[in-house]
C-alpha cells in the first residue's frame, strides 16, 4: 500500500535528507522517499503495518523536526 503525507515546517534541504535516512529505517517499511520541494512523504508498507507505520512517522519527525506539521 503506498500513502502520501504531506507537510510543512522544513526549510532546509541538508535537515530533509537526514530526516529522509532516519524515516527509512522505521521497522516495516519497504520504501519511503521524502521530497523536500513538494513537500511529501510517499511511504509503501504492507496493509496491515500501515497505521503503526504512519504514527512512527509522526513521532520520529516530531523528535527530529519539531517545527515540522503535517496536513
Amino acid at each position: 500500500m503506498e500513502k502520501i503525507l504531506r507537510f510543512s515546517g522544513i526549510d532546509c534541504a541538508n535537515c530533509a535528507a537526514k530526516l529522509e535516512k532516519k524515516l527509512g529505517k522505521i521497522k516495516n517499511v519497504d520504501s519511503l522517499t521524502l521530497s523536500f520541494l513538494a513537500s511529501k512523504i510517499l511511504v509503501v508498507a504492507k496493509d496491515e503495518h500501515m497505521e503503526e507505520v504512519i504514527n512512527e512517522i509522526y513521532e520520529v519527525c516530531k523528535k527530529n523536526e519539531p517545527e515540522m506539521s503535517f496536513r
